[in-house]
């Protein structure tokens, strides 16, 4: 008899984000278009994120702990060993490679080799969140800055477009390419199992497609 979780279902969760006018590395001649980023309301240390598994399944926090950082160790080492670690709901690991190209196959050596990536495929639980989340837009991160530093000198006015263009150069906001690029790679975008040329960083075409992504994530 299969028993249930302790854990309680997830429910429908609200995701605050904001806009921002992006240019298309796709399509530049388009010109930019706004895109949303979601903002990030908090950054989870690994001791609350402990706790909180703690709190849901009621085990001692010291044995979350030891079983988190015991898989992180484990992972690394089948990863290296060459496996394929499935994860259940969580997802499938796996590694790529990045390399210099070599004239031909009898050139290549091992000095070839540049990185060795990590290649995460999510699982059933990050299927489909779309359905589990509403939406509410609200100020960037910048537009709040800059309206909190006005109302302390005692200035009138925010210019907010000069201050989210200002933030938009900078990677302390958003995911630090702020292009935007759906995580969908197109199809035949990689080469067989994620092996890419140095620098591609475990995929060819980094997932760039016509959606926009990207986070507002300075606290």
């Amino acid at each position: 008899m299969e028993i249930p979780s302790p854990i309680p279902a997830m429910g429908i969760f609200m995701i605050k984000y904001s806009t921002y006018m992006l240019p298309n590395p796709i399509h530049p001649e388009k010109g930019s278009l706004a895109y949303a980023k979601a903002q990030v309301n908090e950054v989870l240390s690994f001791r609350k994120f402990v706790q909180h598994i703690a709190d849901h399944g009621g085990y001692t926090r010291g044995k979350v702990k030891g079983v988190l950082s015991d898989m992180c160790t484990c992972l690394v080492e089948m990863l290296l060993e060459g496996k394929k670690v499935q994860l259940d709901e969580l997802g499938d690991f796996w590694i790529s490679l990045s390399s210099d190209g070599a004239e031909s196959c009898e050139k290549f050596t091992a000095n070839n080799i540049k990185a060795v990536n990590i290649v995460f495929t999510p699982g059933v639980d990050f299927e489909n969140l779309l359905s589990k989340a509403e939406f509410e837009t609200v100020a960037s991160r910048s537009a709040q800055s800059a309206t909190l530093k006005a109302e302390k000198t005692g200035k009138g006015s925010v210019d907010l477009e000069a201050a989210k263009n200002k933030a938009n150069s900078s990677k302390n906001e958003g995911d630090g390419d702020n292009t935007p690029s759906g995580g969908n790679t197109p199809s035949g975008g990689t080469p067989s199992e994620g092996n890419t040329p140095s620098g591609s960083e475990g995929s060819e075409n980094s997932g760039n497609t016509d959606n926009g992504t990207g986070e507002d994530n300075e606290l």
